[in-house]
């Protein structure tokens, strides 16, 4: 048994916690000492803007439709001390213009529903989406962002941690803005486990050959656009691609090496 399987949900829990304070003491006494610069003042002009993103999620997984489309809301908004940006919410520690360091939470892991599986895969338990909450930390310099983040799922679904690596970029022409950001990220064996794994018993009952899943690192790459109409209304588009490993595409759950999702939304903003 893998350590990340022998420790139980409650202390990988009770783990992030006390890292998080952890780390908001030590940021705290790293700012006392200088390393870091005051933070950026409360911006109390910061734009609210709420709207709908219509999503065309195309799923790894072994489905009868390969596509799934899904209309969520959408809230982007910061304020230097707090943020949202679409599935994500959080809160800074630290916020000096050059370093960012916050505590968030968002939406994470996929969704099988087996009413949408193909052949014996349909005999399988579902597979529920979750949400998970974390580190995130992002050095911003003039040629882009490096951030890295760590989290874990505070919904007890899957039970796992993830983390990300990555760089963004941003680039400006006139009304257009484009975010591109490529990176990795690791997915630990219980998050694995949970989504992509067989258990003997689901094995025993459909014919699907048990699978038993480890950890994992994916590539990705992500392109986000926003398109200012006016004053109010604003244009919105998301495109994801995220790269399967062996520990993931081997799954008889699976038949695509690829996980996509498309996002179209429209933003007014107060």
């Amino acid at each position: 048994m893998s350590t990340s399987s022998a420790l139980s949900p409650a202390f990988k829990r009770a783990l992030l916690s006390t890292l998080t304070a952890t780390a908001m003491l030590t940021a705290a006494s790293m700012s006392n000492a200088g390393l870091f610069n005051k933070n950026l003042p409360t911006d109390k002009d910061a734009v609210l803007s709420v709207g709908v993103n219509a999503m065309a999620v195309n799923s790894a997984y072994d489905l009868e439709d390969s596509y799934e489309l899904k209309v969520l809301p959408g809230v982007f908004y910061d304020n230097n001390r707090v943020y949202a940006r679409g599935a994500q919410a959080g809160a800074y520690i630290i916020n000096d213009g050059a370093n960012q360091l916050s505590v968030y939470a968002q939406l994470a892991g996929n969704s099988f529903d087996p009413d949408d599986a193909t052949g014996a895969l349909k005999g399988l338990d579902e597979r529920k989406a979750s949400a998970a909450a974390g580190l995130s930390y992002m050095r911003i310099t003039p040629v882009g962002g490096f951030r890295a983040q760590y989290a874990t799922d505070v919904l007890d679904r899957s039970g796992g941690n993830i983390a990300r690596l990555s760089y963004l970029g941003k680039i400006t022409k006139d009304k257009l803005t484009v975010y591109p950001s490529v990176g990795f990220e690791y997915h630990d064996a219980d998050y694995n486990e949970y989504y992509y794994g067989v258990s003997a018993k689901e094995s025993a009952k459909t014919g699907v050959a048990a699978y038993t899943a480890n950890s994992s690192l994916n590539p990705y790459i992500n392109i986000s656009a926003n398109y200012d109409f006016n004053e109010r209304w604003a244009g919105f588009a998301n495109q994801s691609l995220s790269y399967l490993p062996a520990e993931q595409y081997d799954s008889p759950m699976v038949d695509s090496r690829t996980d996509s999702t498309t996002t179209l939304g429209l933003l007014y903003k107060f």
